[in-house]
């Protein structure tokens, strides 16, 4: 007979975590908006509202021993911005984005802050340039988005540390907020 400690999966070990932008129920509203404009094929794999986010940074699988150590050290200045959103694409693999209509500045140096703040963490990036985006929905081949582009204002304060649940009811799960707008960097 196998103990509980023997029968647990070494995935319960890791923590499969990204850096990501979440929108607020105001942006989620105007995304909902933009998705249920779309046409989207039977087989399309939708996102839920909960899942919808821009990432920041990929991480992969880490250590659950190292929480502590990466909620602290990816505490990094950040700058409020607007993200313009809402230019859609249809990407390889029948990946259905949308784009902003420029990346700002503020936006860019965030990202570069954070990836020096993973490097120092003895942690890889993406070596590719940033191409920050929101994924609607996968296996979208046939998606046709909607023939008047639907762009609008997203004020971005703060930004998460999410992690991958690996479960369809709601694929991510955010484990901690950091940004100026915060009194506090708020830890779940």
């Amino acid at each position: 007979m196998l103990s509980a400690d023997s029968a647990r999966k070494p995935e319960a070990l890791t923590a499969r975590l990204f850096l990501a932008l979440c929108p607020g129920a105001d942006v989620q509203e105007a995304l909902g908006a933009h998705a249920a404009a779309w046409q989207w094929p039977a087989d399309a794999a939708r996102y839920a509202p909960a899942d919808w986010h821009v990432t920041l940074h990929f991480i992969g699988a880490v250590p659950r021993q190292r929480l502590d150590e990466l909620r602290a050290a990816l505490a990094v200045p950040m700058t409020p911005f607007e993200l313009r959103i809402g230019v859609p694409e249809l990407w390889p693999h029948g990946l259905a984005v949308l784009l902003p209509e420029a990346v700002p500045e503020d936006l860019r140096q965030l990202h570069e802050r954070l990836g020096q703040a993973l490097q120092g963490l003895g942690l890889r990036t993406d070596t590719r340039p940033y191409r920050p985006h929101l994924t609607l929905a996968r296996h979208a081949v046939l998606a046709q988005p909607p023939a008047q582009r639907l762009v609008f204002d997203w004020p971005v304060q703060r930004y998460a540390l999410m992690e991958s649940t690996g479960q369809a009811g709601q694929r991510y799960r955010v484990l901690q907020h950091y940004g100026p707008a915060l009194a506090h960097n708020s830890h779940l």
